[in-house]
């Protein structure tokens, strides 16, 4: 019951907060791929709100703020077995995230930022890597990383790419890049190669981020592609404005 309670709480707690928040920003950075950070951040006083759905029913509600110039903060939640007619709802241990904005960047060089992310992904799966309603993750948090950003070769073309330390754990030091591209304004591809440490943990990601609105955003992905019954689909929602 106390999961339920605690849901609760945290529904209010965004409602409340959207409550204060203005009519929108259009969302003129992008914080994020669909796993791999970026070099950019929100501007100071900015607020992203971002809802993931994905295996299992899984909901997880993300909220990052732009405390200084430069500076993102955020708190991740999500509620495993959320959706669907699962009795047996579980709400998973909060996570956090930052980001420093190093370096803007110029024509020669890339944005430099970096941080920390510490949400996890595939609640439940064993070190076989199948789900057994176990208390693992298959996707360990990025942890420490360092993420490097600039447009290439045509306009409205980005690649990002960097190193990550999940658990500040030398030996799970990994690599990631992606790239995005927006079309006609309306339309961004998105594609990834993260957690690269070995052929066996990386993953391929691909997706499309359309804008509905200035302040709102809709992402349909593929994430693990080509891993067979460890492939997954999501859906996210990111809603951008200022307090």
């Amino acid at each position: 019951m106390k999961y339920y309670k605690l849901s609760i709480l945290f529904g209010l707690l965004l409602l409340s907060l959207s409550a204060f928040a203005a009519e929108g920003d259009p969302i003129s950075v992008q914080t994020t791929l669909i796993d791999v950070p970026t070099a950019h951040a929100l501007d100071r006083y900015q607020t992203s709100f971002q809802t993931r759905a994905y295996e299992h029913g899984t909901v997880m509600e993300t909220i990052d703020f732009g405390v200084y110039p430069r500076i993102n903060i955020g708190v991740s939640l999500a509620a495993h077995e959320l959706l669907g007619s699962s009795s047996s709802v579980r709400v998973l241990n909060p996570d956090f995230q930052a980001k420093w904005k190093v370096y803007d960047g110029n024509l020669y060089l890339p944005a430099i930022a970096i941080g920390y992310d510490g949400r996890r992904y595939g609640y439940g799966y064993n070190k076989d890597r199948h789900y057994t309603r176990t208390k693992k993750y298959m996707d360990d948090r990025k942890g420490g990383y360092l993420a490097l950003t600039r447009e290439v070769i045509v306009p409205g073309l980005h690649a990002s790419a960097g190193v990550n330390l999940s658990d500040f754990d030398f030996d799970k030091f990994c690599g990631f890049a992606g790239m995005f591209y927006t079309v006609l304004d309306q339309v961004s591809v998105l594609m990834e190669w993260d957690n690269i440490h070995n052929v066996r943990d990386s993953r391929w990601n691909a997706g499309l981020r359309f804008y509905l609105h200035p302040s709102l955003s809709l992402d349909a992905a593929a994430r693990r592609i080509g891993r067979g019954h460890e492939s997954e689909r999501i859906l996210q929602l990111r809603y951008v404005t200022t307090f």
